[in-house]
């Protein structure tokens, strides 16, 4: 069986200021476990004003999925974000 990380993805989405990004980080962070399966895992971390996510996956189809779903992730907590301080 191939390694776990024989693919990998790393996003990141830089925010105006590290409160942005927190909030953002705070948001998704619960979600890592939750979503995994056997095909990809991942890891979301918080560096200042920058939120990286990195998806590792047995396959590139499993890679396209998880990059997706954080993806989306993220844009969510991007839009509530901004409607709280609305």
């Amino acid at each position: 069986m191939p390694d776990p990380s024989d693919h990998r993805a790393v996003l990141r989405f830089p925010y105006p200021d590290e409160r942005r990004a927190r909030v953002v980080h705070e948001a998704i962070r619960v979600e890592v476990g939750g979503i995994d399966d056997d095909r990809s895992t991942a890891a979301v971390g918080r560096a200042g004003d920058t939120v990286e996510v990195t998806v590792h996956a047995r396959d590139l189809v499993a890679l396209r999925a998880g990059v997706n779903t954080w993806t989306r992730l993220v844009e969510t907590a991007e839009t509530v974000a901004a409607s709280a301080e609305r």
